[in-house]
Order: structure tokens, then sequence, then C-alpha cells
């Protein structure tokens, strides 16, 4: 099967952890997320913030919860989630979110149609992690 097309604006990194999610979907029978490049913006504030502020929590004491970032900025959803992750690699945070069980339901619910990945360089952990995940009725 051919490659996926690389999402214009999606850094090297994020790309790789967007195709690292849509294989672990794919390879279980679901269909592979696609990006949305609001979600892939309030994943990076998202994950800044935690670095700035040196949190890591799914409430930022900026922004509130994920669905309120949502909610403020106009994305719509019938359904919603989270993922965070701190790691030197994208792989080392994918391999954790995946032993993760909430973390591995987001990524493998078929509910969500979207998904947003924010990585910002920097913090404790050398790289900062945020996949946003909606489901949008009619896909």
């Amino acid at each position: 099967t051919p490659e996926p097309e690389p999402e214009p604006g999606l850094t090297p990194e994020e790309q790789l952890m967007v195709d690292l999610v849509n294989q672990e979907r794919v390879q279980r029978g679901l269909n592979p997320l696609q990006v949305d490049m609001r979600l892939v913006e309030l994943a990076r504030l998202k994950s800044q913030d935690m670095i700035d502020l040196n949190y890591f929590s799914h409430t930022s004491p900026t922004y509130g919860s994920p669905f309120d970032m949502m909610r403020q900025a106009g994305v719509e959803y019938r359904t919603a989630g989270e993922n965070l992750a701190g790691a030197s690699t994208v792989e080392r945070a994918h391999n954790a979110l995946m032993q993760s069980d909430g973390h591995r339901r987001n990524i493998l619910n078929p509910a969500f149609t979207h998904i947003g990945v924010g990585i910002i360089k920097g913090g404790s952990y050398g790289m900062m992690f945020t996949q946003m995940f909606i489901g949008l009725p009619g896909f």
C-alpha cells in the first residue's frame, strides 16, 4: 500500500506521530484519522503551555480542559479526547501511550475521525506531546 501523503503544516515529528497512530488503527481494521490543523494548533499551544508553566495535566491553568480549548476555538465535535506524553523521541512517546490502557483506547477509538498532534521541544522530558482527537458526525 502507498504511504499516505504528508500533511502540509506538520513538522516531521508530528507527521511521524500521526503515521504511527494511523498504522495502529489500520492494523486493527479501523479508519485512519484525518489531520485537523485546528487541533494541531491547539495541541501545540497545550504542549508549549505545559513546558512554560512546568505542569503535566489535562487541565491547563491557562486554557482549562481540552474541551474548553476546542469550544473556545470553535471546534465542534460529537466526541473528543486528549493524550499527553513527555519523552525524548516520537517512538518512545507512542510506545508509552500504546502501553497505557486509557491512552490506547483514545488512539484506537472507532468514534474518532480527526487528530491534531502538537510536539514542542523542551521541558524535562526533551519533548512534550499532545494528541487531540475528535469524532465528527458523517465521517
